[in-house]
């Protein structure tokens, strides 16, 4: 059943916003929940999306969906995707094939955070001691099928309703790369998708890309530099914290995987956060503000959403699973919409101070880079020269010398 005029939300009450999507495997159905959720509302409306891995799939999917059949196009061509991957997996997944269907097997925890797996370690051995050069030398990759037959990518270059920035990290310069809506492909979503110890890297114009994960997961700059938008909202799939210490081996590689994959973005939260000290505080003249935008950051974390699945889960493709993570992210972004639609346009829902500056360096005592010299002493001038001079000693800023600029940086 379509959405009323009431759940769609009126000309006047639409609010525009950019996505910034993780990647995380199968466990990007759970934004693909979170983007169902928000269409149907109907109350915000996407402007750019900057995606990494699974969220890059699900930008190009939306965005194609949209293009062709507006915002009910957009819902159905996310499930039908989602769908597609789901019977791919049934047919080619290597962990599919060592894992039982934990739903109709009972064993519903075999994807928590403290249990072992002994086909996934097993798995993890074999792609830890071969490369995919040796054990899928034909490069192989059902993904790549998948997507031409979900999206005709010369149509979706075409598209104006949403703006796409999918991220890719180049193997050779360590450095992300961003591909724009123009430019992208089969092969860009899948070089965003690209995890070295399970695929060879994708070689595009030249250069070879892996996983966007390890430099922008996902990168927030293009849409502050590419969009006159000024929200975003942050589409979490690794959780930031967790509570309890990991100690068996499963729980350190799934919190490894997860502080890897989220510090290229917590970084760039902090970037974002000390340019709104800069302007918050009145640091810039006033010829220089303009230039920068006030960015709204908004997040929908999923430190609790996913907290209860393992690293192994992000390979599970069972409908089953698929579907629980696209309703658990219904869930939330309607947690969400109820508590924060209200302050977009308007501020913040983050406070990224809070969250990300307050590391411990910042509340040091100011110390000065380059100290003041110490005082010469000339001959002949003892009666005239300051005690500190006379003992030898380096006069230095002290705390209550120090300017008010100082600090506060």
């Amino acid at each position: 059943m379509k959405p009323s005029q009431k759940q769609r939300g009126t000309a006047k009450t639409i609010k525009p916003i950019n996505l910034a999507l993780q990647g995380g495997g199968a466990h990007g159905a759970f934004a693909w929940g979170v983007m169902d959720k928000l269409i149907e509302d109907g109350r915000l409306m996407i402007d750019g999306i900057s995606g990494t891995s699974a969220g890059s799939m699900n930008a190009v999917v939306y965005a194609y969906g949209r293009t062709v059949g507006g915002s009910d196009g957009a819902r159905e061509a996310l499930e039908k995707f989602w769908k597609a991957v789901s019977d791919s997996g049934q047919r080619y997944s290597l962990v599919k094939q060592m894992f039982q269907n934990p739903f109709s097997m009972g064993a519903k925890n075999i994807f928590s955070s403290s249990a072992a797996s002994p086909s996934f370690e097993a798995m993890k051995f074999l792609t830890d001691s071969f490369s995919p050069y040796q054990l899928n030398p034909t490069n192989w990759n059902p993904l790549l099928d998948l997507l031409n037959q979900q999206v005709d990518f010369d149509r979706l270059n075409q598209c104006r309703e949403t703006k796409l920035f999918l991220s890719a990290t180049n193997v050779r310069s360590g450095k992300v790369r961003v591909f724009n809506t123009r430019e992208i492909t089969a092969a860009t979503v899948m070089a965003s998708s690209c995890l070295p110890q399970l695929f060879q890297a994708v070689e595009i114009d030249g250069e070879h890309y892996w996983d966007g994960g390890y430099m922008g997961n996902p990168s927030l700059f293009p849409l502050f530099y590419n969009t006159t938008v000024g929200d975003v909202l942050i589409v979490h799939i690794n959780p930031i914290e967790r509570d309890n210490l990991p100690k068996t081996s499963t729980e350190i590689y799934d919190r490894v995987n997860e502080v890897t994959f989220n510090s290229s973005l917590i970084k760039e939260l902090r970037s974002v956060a000390f340019v709104q000290k800069l302007l918050d505080e009145g640091w810039l003249k006033d010829e220089y503000r303009d230039q920068l935008m006030y960015v709204r950051i908004h997040s929908l974390r999923a430190d609790k959403a996913l907290a209860d699945l393992s690293a192994a889960s992000k390979f599970f493709s069972e409908w089953d699973f698929l579907t629980m993570l696209r309703d658990r992210g219904r869930d939330y972004a309607q947690q969400w919409l109820d508590e924060n639609v209200a302050s977009v346009g308007v501020r913040s829902t983050v406070d990224l101070r809070r969250e990300f500056l307050n590391s411990g360096s910042e509340q040091a005592p100011y110390q000065p880079v380059n100290p003041v010299p110490p005082v010469k002493r000339k001959k002949n001038t003892a009666a005239t020269t300051k005690p500190e001079a006379k003992m030898g000693t380096s006069i230095r800023p002290t705390a209550k010398s120090t300017s008010k600029k100082q600090q506060r940086s």
